[in-house]
């Protein structure tokens, strides 16, 4: 299987980005709901905070409906959305990440502490 067919491999290439577009299917319409987002990368998972915990609403309609698209570097991928369970090293590794790679001194740092992480999986496709 190559990269291009493994799509756990393709978030490592644009980790760097400043944003992704996270498109989540709304819990009431059923219509796409796109949003830009900061993101951070880890072993093919991409991790999320949102700021704005369980009343935001992409975050309401991932836990409706697991089933996303993200957009980075081009590609556009499906994946399942969870919210992590807290006090749990991925809890903390989501969190850590995304500070890290946006801050700017030490503004972010109650944001990382209080926004609820989210991570998104990427299953590797079967060789066609």
């Amino acid at each position: 299987m190559n990269e291009r067919q493994n799509p756990r491999q393709w978030p490592e290439r644009y980790a760097d980005r400043p944003y992704a577009y996270l498109t989540t299917v709304g819990r009431r319409t059923g219509r796409p709901h796109r949003i830009e987002i900061w993101f951070a990368v880890r072993d093919g998972r991409v991790y999320l905070l949102a700021g704005g915990r369980e009343r935001s609403d992409w975050v309401r309609n991932l836990r409706a409906n697991p089933h996303v698209t993200l957009e980075l570097g081009g590609e556009t991928h499906t994946g399942t959305a969870r919210v992590l369970q807290p006090d749990t090293a991925e809890d903390q590794l989501a969190r850590r990440l995304l500070v890290e790679k946006y801050r700017r001194g030490d503004e972010l740092d109650e944001w990382g502490r209080t926004s609820l992480p989210i991570v998104i999986e990427f299953a590797a496709l079967s060789n066609l």
